[in-house]
């Protein structure tokens, strides 16, 4: 603080001048989140372990839609539920195929691969991948049936 000429420190503590950003924003935005889908995708077809899901017929959009999805779980625009639907929806989408742990772990290698190749920065990428493997462990708990899903689940959050 300047008065009559002289400066003076403030005192206390004061609020960060550097605003928070969402790992939304620390990924790189829709773009990047969008190239990354496409990437995984790729690369889960190339892998004989993560192949299975991906080599039946998918939504046409399918990496549009889980980009924008991720990109409303880690604090971007709510594009998903705005759109598509809400975690119920994804869920039931998901649910009734048994538990896959092996599979799982396969795709989540994939995952991590591509947030190397697109170029997500690490510090981004290692929150990006847990909240991944959060939410892929996640959908083990209604591996039997989709009519165990509940209705009005949240989009989880990073």
């Amino acid at each position: 603080m300047e008065r009559n000429g002289t400066i003076y420190p403030l005192k206390g503590n004061l609020p960060s001048l550097a605003m928070e950003t969402t790992l939304y924003e620390q990924v790189g935005g829709f773009d990047r989140i969008l190239a990354l889908t496409v990437c995984w995708h790729e690369l889960c077809l190339a892998d004989p372990g993560a192949a299975h899901p991906f080599e039946h017929e998918l939504h046409p959009h399918h990496d549009e839609r889980l980009a924008a999805y991720l990109a409303e779980a880690l604090g971007g625009p709510a594009l998903y539920t705005a759109g598509y639907g809400d975690e119920t929806y994804v869920q039931r989408l998901h649910a009734g195929n048994g538990v896959h742990i092996e599979l799982d772990e396969a795709c989540l290698r994939c995952f991590d691969q591509a947030l190397l190749d697109v170029g997500v920065p690490a510090v981004a990428a290692e929150s990006f991948a847990a909240y991944f493997r959060r939410v892929t462990e996640a959908m083990r708990m209604y591996g039997d049936t989709s009519a165990a899903v509940p209705d009005g689940l949240p989009l989880p959050k990073a």
